[in-house]
């Protein structure tokens, strides 16, 4: 008799076929992998048996708050690769696996067409079949079991006397599309994990961020509110900006508060830093006084929208020594030996104006859940979009826990990461649900390092879970390229970052004025920085880079080659002081390549080549390459073309290839 182990053991052996190698798969179905209402998730897997039988794959997806799977056939590619797609309709989570079985009406359709054509007799293989499709109808529904018998009656009829007709019958697609959906998957092989997909909405993806400091928006030197704020709103959206991002807008601590230039000696007049949160007026849930109030903030995100603007706020978990938080719950803070509370530092920085959150507090529960609250509070004021200071001095399983409680709510929220740290820490936090993540875009500079990383993050798994977000510069970043290549830079950097990545961001007014200068030799902070003074800006600069700011958001709009990011590939030139990377849709619709001169100082020139053969070009014919920064129009002949670019005039060239239809007499007739 059987034992308990010899069944289990036999049971196990009837699952004949191995998955393996599934992708996209983030650490073992640890970690979701993301995508975009409307995108496509494209799986692959190792599937094999033993033997040669007939294996049918299946690829199993619903909504995460669905119980019944999709399935979709798994086609079979060369040395027992397996391949399928689905979309993702909608945002919130969504699931997948794989299931796959030995098919033995399958195989015996394969093995029939081999007999018969052989000359074989085939009448007791059709029976065969007649059998297999008898026991399918036994399986199913009332309506596909009536067109199996039928099946099974019209075989047996036939196997006789009218073989040929009989295999033509066993060998139709209908009725194998029957046996597949009611076939036997008792001894069927389901992948060992469900994985997960965060589908998030089209902003996600690609957008322009425009960073703003409320209170440098009053006149003459005054304080600025968030009324003034609502003023420039047209200033904003006139640049094709798409998210105004605001750094905190609550309360400024006065205790240990911060003076100009990061002064430890502050004045009576001195404004503080934004990030220094909280104060007797309010903490994390108050708007600063001298801002407004929370109708203000209301009619702004009002007419934001109306200018097709999102407003994102900073999200800072830290607080000023004044901080109401500090009073009630003092448990939340380190305290020291002398009995003073911890604050910040980064040896040898120190942050005298910051108390930093003790995460590792028995009260850590409570802590939590009143962080979440903050979260909650401006989700209910209409705000969808936070940029997340530090995370990374925050525990990994705090982010994991707060942003799948908030999505699971709000599915339309975003978190962007402002992370520069260690690229493993960055990475895991974009596995935890980050939405987007800053990059170390900023320091990328010559063609070898922005290839090599750009090449990391679009073409690597590292696409699955980490979206980009590129900003040339912000409030804490003025690199050494901004400090001395002087306004030719600035251009370089917002072409690089507007074309290299589908969503990127600008600290301005600083950045389209092209403000440069550094607080000290080898020092990234600013001069007479914006995070703790009032700064007037001349917005109406003859200088300022507004118009072609403008003009590179407008292309990036009407492109949809430039709304990805995995769609990047490199091309080589022969000048490293040139850089040449191409976007193109899926269709070969459109084709754009970028063209920038690295090189702030001086005129680069260089020849170009084009993969004309994946661009879907005849080598032999020209065609037309659209600048549409300039309007200006070339020829090219051939994959190799030469180009000359002058950072003081305009540093880059963004084509568009037009294919030519007719005749080089005209450039009309180029689509």
């Amino acid at each position: 008799m059987p034992t308990e182990k010899t069944q289990s053991r036999s049971f196990a052996s009837s699952r004949r076929v191995i998955i393996q190698s599934v992708k996209p798969e983030v650490d073992g179905g640890r970690f979701p992998i993301k995508r975009i209402i409307g995108e496509t998730v494209s799986v692959s897997a190792d599937i094999f048996s033993d033997g040669h039988e007939v294996i049918v794959a299946m690829l199993l997806h619903r909504p995460a708050a669905q119980k019944n799977w999709t399935e979709v056939p798994m086609q079979p590619a060369l040395n027992d690769l397996w391949r399928a797609e689905f979309q993702v309709p909608a945002q919130g989570r969504h699931l997948y696996t794989l299931q796959a079985w030995v098919d033995r009406f399958q195989g015996w359709r394969r093995d029939l067409a081999k007999k018969f054509d052989a000359g074989q007799d085939v009448s007791v293989d059709v029976l065969t079949g007649v059998q297999l499709i008898e026991r399918a109808a036994a399986r199913a529904d009332a309506n596909d079991r009536s067109l199996l018998v039928g099946w099974a009656e019209e075989l047996r009829s036939l196997h006789g006397t009218q073989v040929q007709e009989a295999v033509e019958k066993a060998l139709n697609e209908e009725l194998s599309a029957l046996m597949v959906k009611h076939a036997d998957r008792r001894h069927a092989t389901t992948y060992s994990r469900e994985l997960a997909v965060v589908v998030d909405r089209a902003r996600a993806r690609f957008g322009a961020w425009y960073e703003m400091f409320p209170r440098s928006r009053g006149e003459a030197g005054k304080h600025g509110t968030l009324a003034d704020c609502e003023k420039k709103l047209d200033y904003v959206a006139r640049m094709g900006f798409d998210i105004l991002y605001l750094p905190p807008i609550h309360p400024i601590g006065r205790v240990n508060r911060k003076g100009r230039n990061n002064s430890e000696a502050a004045t009576p007049d001195d404004v503080g830093s934004p990030w220094a949160i909280g104060s007797k007026e309010g903490g994390h849930k108050t708007i600063h006084p001298e801002l407004g109030n929370l109708e203000d903030f209301k009619r702004l995100l009002a007419r934001a929208k109306e200018k097709g603007l999102e407003v994102a706020l900073d999200l800072a978990f830290q607080c000023a020594p004044d901080h109401p938080y500090v009073k009630e719950h003092r448990e939340w803070f380190r305290i020291r030996p002398d009995g003073s509370v911890q604050y910040a530092e980064n040896p040898p920085k120190k942050y005298q104006d910051i108390y930093p959150l003790d995460f590792e507090t028995e009260e850590s529960e409570e802590l939590w859940e009143e962080l979440k609250s903050v979260v909650l509070h401006w989700i209910a004021q209409g705000v969808r979009i936070f940029r997340v200071d530090n995370p990374h001095t925050k525990p990994f399983a705090f982010w994991e826990w707060l942003i799948a409680e908030i999505k699971g709510q709000y599915p339309d929220v975003l978190f962007l990461a402002e992370a520069f740290t260690r690229p493993k820490v960055m990475g895991e936090l974009a596995k935890l649900g980050f939405t987007q993540s800053y990059t170390y875009f900023a320091w990328r500079n010559t063609k070898h390092e922005l290839t090599e990383y750009f090449s990391e993050l679009t073409q690597t798994e590292m696409r699955e879970y980490f979206r980009p977000n590129l900003w040339p510069n912000t409030p804490d970043i003025l690199t050494e390229y901004l400090q001395f290549g002087g306004r030719p830079a600035f251009m370089i950097r917002l072409v690089l970052a507007a074309t290299l990545g589908a969503s990127y961001g600008i600290y301005g007014p600083a950045f389209e004025l092209s403000e440069n200068r550094a607080l000290r030799p080898g020092s990234e902070e600013y001069l007479d920085s914006e995070k703790y003074q009032i700064r007037n800006w001349d917005l109406d600069r003859p200088d300022s880079l507004r118009l072609l700011i403008a003009n590179v958001n407008r292309i990036r709009r009407e492109h949809k080659a430039l709304q990805s990011d995995w769609n990047l590939q490199f091309h080589h030139t022969d000048n490293d002081q040139i850089i040449a990377y191409s976007k193109a849709t899926d269709d070969l619709s459109e084709i754009l390549v970028i063209v920038v001169n690295l090189d702030p100082y001086y005129t680069q020139s260089g020849w170009v080549d084009l993969p004309l053969g994946l661009f879907g070009l005849d080598p032999h014919q020209s065609y037309q390459m659209h600048d549409l920064l300039t309007e200006t129009r070339y020829l090219w002949q051939g994959p190799h073309n030469y180009v000359e670019l002058n950072p003081h005039k305009v540093p880059a060239h963004i084509f568009r290839v037009r294919k030519k239809l007719r005749t080089e007499r005209d450039f009309d007739y180029f689509l």
